[in-house]
C-alpha cells in the first residue's frame, strides 16, 4: 500500500506539473478519469505499460527517475508479508499492516488493551478470544501468530519509534486472568529499556484529558510525499484519516497527552507498583 501511495503521489505531481487533467491522462492509457484518480490515491495496482505511457506523457526523460518509478510500481504489486494470514484478516486491517511496516514513527493512545506491538502471546490470545469468541482453535492460533509476527517490526535495524500512552485502566483489566496480566506488565517493564519505545501511563488521578474520545494511532513515514495517517479502529471497521486539518487535530491531542501523562522515566516504577497489587490479590 505504501509503495502504491508513493507511486500515486509521484504520478499526481508529474501530471499537475504538466498542467494535464485526469481525463487527458486516462485517454493515453485507455482508462477513465476515475481510474487515474484511484491510481494517484494508491487504491489500485499498476500495470507497467500504463506507468511507462504516463511517464512519457508527463515528459520524464531522466532515465534514473523513470527506472525508479517503474521499480516502485513493481514493488507495489508484490504480495504483502501478511498474505499467509489472509484467511483471518479483515480487508480494512490489511492496509494498516502495510502502513505499520513502513512507518518511521507510531504514536498511539490506548484505553482498552495493551498495543498489539507490545502484547505477549498469552495476552494476545486472550484479546483475540474476546473479539472472536466463536473462532476455532486453529484460527485463534493463526491470529496469534500474525500478532507475534507483527512484533518483529520493533526488532528490525530500521525499526520505527513507538510512542505509546496507556490509560491506567489497561493495566488493571485482567485480560486472560491475573497470571496473563502479570506476565504482560512484566514484559512492559522490559520494553521500557528499548531505545525505540517510549511508554507513558495516563493515571486515574489525572481526571479528564485531551483524548477522552477514545483510542487512536498516528503513523508517520520516511517519505516526504506521504502525509501522516490517523488510524481509528472500530469493532467491525476502521477509519484512515490523512486530511491535514484532521491529522493536525489528532496530533495536537496526542501532544497534550504526552504532557499530561506521567513522564516515561516514571513508567517502570508505576508498572512495578501494579505488579505488587496483582501479587497482593488487589487486581
Amino acid at each position: 500500500m505504501v509503495r502504491r501511495l508513493q507511486v500515486g503521489a509521484h504520478l499526481r505531481a508529474l501530471r499537475r506539473a504538466r498542467g494535464l487533467s485526469r481525463e487527458q491522462a486516462g485517454y493515453v492509457i485507455r482508462a477513465s478519469e476515475s481510474k487515474i484518480s484511484r491510481m494517484e490515491l494508491g487504491r489500485v495496482g499498476f500495470k507497467e505499460r500504463d506507468i511507462v505511457d504516463l511517464l512519457k506523457l508527463y515528459g520524464v526523460v531522466d532515465q534514473a527517475e523513470h527506472d525508479r518509478l517503474v521499480v516502485l510500481a513493481r514493488e507495489a504489486n508484490a504480495p504483502s508479508w501478511w498474505q499467509a494470514y489472509g484467511d483471518v484478516l479483515d480487508t480494512w486491517f490489511q492496509n494498516y499492516l502495510d502502513l505499520e511496516q513502513a512507518a518511521e514513527l507510531i504514536r498511539t493512545y490506548e484505553v482498552q488493551f495493551v498495543p498489539g506491538l507490545l502484547q505477549t502471546d498469552a495476552y494476545a490470545r486472550a484479546v483475540i478470544r474476546l473479539g472472536h469468541g466463536n473462532a476455532r482453535p486453529e484460527e485463534i492460533d493463526l491470529r496469534a501468530r500474525l500478532r507475534m509476527e507483527r512484533k518483529k517490526l520493533l526488532d528490525r535495524p530500521d525499526a520505527p519509534r513507538l510512542w505509546a500512552v496507556l490509560d491506567e485502566a489497561v493495566l488493571r483489566r485482567p485480560i486472560g486472568g491475573r497470571a496473563v496480566l502479570r506476565e504482560q506488565i512484566a514484559t512492559l517493564i522490559d520494553v521500557c529499556e528499548s531505545p525505540n519505545v517510549r511508554l507513558q501511563i495516563m493515571p486515574f488521578e489525572s481526571g479528564g484529558h485531551a483524548a477522552a474520545g477514545g483510542a487512536f494511532s498516528i503513523l508517520r513515514f520516511p517519505h516526504e510525499e506521504l502525509p501522516d495517517v490517523v488510524y481509528i479502529e472500530h469493532l467491525t471497521s476502521a477509519l484512515y484519516l490523512d486530511k491535514r486539518d484532521e491529522v493536525d487535530n489528532y496530533a495536537a491531542a496526542i501532544g497534550r497527552l504526552f504532557i499530561e501523562a506521567k513522564p516515561p522515566a516514571d513508567t517502570p516504577k508505576f508498572l512495578t507498583h501494579i505488579l505488587a497489587e496483582i501479587d497482593a490479590g488487589r487486581i
